[in-house]
């Protein structure tokens, strides 16, 4: 396959899995840590009106989706991409920075968890989740190289 066409899809297919694990994670979110009484997180109008009541502590569950799916939708871009294996899952990365940056414009968060989601959920974990492909992958074929 052509390696430009691989790396399209392959940063396609990792900014949707990626965007299925964070969405994932926001639906088992209010199970986990439940919203503050009387809060109706399903519309923006009750999201907005909530976030007066949150502690920091309702910060986690959003905090760990953005970053969990930013990791594994890079990592799966790097996996399947070609060549500079890097580069899609950064590319990935930036697509859910992109995403992380209107979702602070629209809502109105806290700013210490603006700062914290935007500096280190994003191009960290999407850099991270390619750096473990690429080792994992040169380990393997490090150990298939091996003499027997």
């Amino acid at each position: 396959m052509n390696p430009v066409v691989r790396n399209v899809l392959a940063i396609i297919v990792g900014f949707i899995l990626g965007s299925a694990v964070n969405m994932g994670i926001i639906m088992i979110g209010g199970s986990v840590i439940p919203p503050p009484e009387g809060s109706d997180l399903a519309t923006m109008e009750g999201l907005t009106a909530a976030m007066e009541k949150m502690t920091p502590i309702h910060f986690v569950m959003p905090f760990l989706a953005h970053a969990l799916g930013t990791l594994f939708g890079a990592s799966m871009a790097a996996f399947i991409g070609s060549g500079n294996k890097i580069l899609p899952g950064i590319i990935v990365s930036i697509f859910f920075l992109c995403g992380g940056i209107l979702n602070v414009i629209l809502l109105p968060s806290p700013l210490w968890f603006s700062i914290l989601d935007l500096t280190l959920a994003y191009l960290p974990m999407g850099w991270l989740g390619a750096r473990f492909i690429l080792k994992s992958q040169r380990l393997a074929i490090r150990i298939d190289n091996r003499p027997r």
